[in-house]
């Protein structure tokens, strides 16, 4: 007798699928997925992330995020973004905007389809120097200036790393620039940041699970891309989206997130994983829970 796999308590709104784990960046202060030149895709074949596609929007979800590492070097990033689109999802492609080919401008300019990037200063040393990679910043933000002039759905990520005057700089120069949506965050101690210190949840925003997962390069699926330690089995081989979010496993995981207790509606998001329906203002850092 075959036992059906238990449905989610709650809709998933919002799913994001780290599809690489390969990036031309290091950003040895901060990357929370510790993403980088040597390393690879992972485990999940393109059909295993259309099959998360299609699950997810038998589950409720209204917006997928591809994500890495840098999604846009991976070759079937396009066909994953598509049928998403067939799916009837709205896309977010969060990419570090390095280098961007014809047809990923094609796909950024497309209904349903946004795109969100981090920017670390306006100084090119200073940004270059948070990327570990020489030249980074010029070829980021000339690709910003175009997105913005192509009329791309843009989103910038502004990173604190405690030098709030920087931040603040940045941010006004990427609102001079036509960025419309320009959000603050705090670098938060995971991967790369939190150097020898075990991951601490009291970091994450408070809503991780919260109607929202990831699915990790090799298949895990967690709370959300910060929260990459809290995972509650995996999605590669075959098992269902379904079975994981609906396992007593995810409950617990899920449960073990310390939540937003103040009277405040909606608590913000840290980026990447900022929905559209919340966020803070732009002016002013999104503080951890903790």
């Amino acid at each position: 007798m075959t036992i059906a796999a238990e449905a989610p308590a709650t809709p998933l709104r919002f799913l994001s699928l780290e599809i690489t784990a390969r990036c031309q960046l290091t950003c040895p202060g901060h990357c929370y997925a510790q993403a980088g030149p040597t390393l690879g895709h992972g485990a999940m074949a393109t059909g295993d992330w259309h099959r998360m596609v299609d699950e997810a929007a038998a589950l409720g979800t209204t917006t997928i995020q591809l994500i890495g590492g840098e999604p846009l070097l991976r070759p079937d990033v396009i066909e994953i973004a598509e049928h998403a689109l067939r799916a009837g999802l709205r896309v977010r492609v969060y990419t570090n905007l390095v280098r961007v080919r014809d047809k990923h401008w094609r796909l950024f300019e497309r209904s349903w389809v946004s795109v969100a990037c981090s920017y670390y200063s306006g100084v090119a040393a200073e940004h270059d120097k948070a990327t570990g990679r020489e030249g980074s910043h010029r070829a980021t933000r000339a690709n910003i200036a175009e997105a913005v002039q192509r009329g791309v759905r843009l989103r910038v990520a502004i990173l604190d790393a405690g030098d709030h005057e920087r931040a603040e700089r940045a941010r006004a120069e990427m609102e001079n620039l036509g960025v419309r949506e320009v959000h603050v965050d705090r670098v938060r101690p995971f991967g790369n940041a939190a150097g020898a210190s075990p991951p601490d949840a009291s970091a994450l925003c408070g809503r991780c699970g919260d109607q929202r997962a990831a699915v990790l390069p090799d298949g895990q699926v967690a709370v959300c891309e910060m929260g990459r330690h809290l995972t509650a089995g995996s999605v590669a081989g075959g098992a269902s989206l379904a079975s994981v979010l609906g396992s007593g496993r995810w409950a617990a995981t899920t449960a073990s997130v310390p939540r937003r207790t103040g009277a405040h509606p909606c608590a913000p998001d840290c980026e990447p994983s900022a929905s559209d329906s919340c966020a803070p203002a732009k002016a002013k850092p999104c503080g951890p829970l903790g």
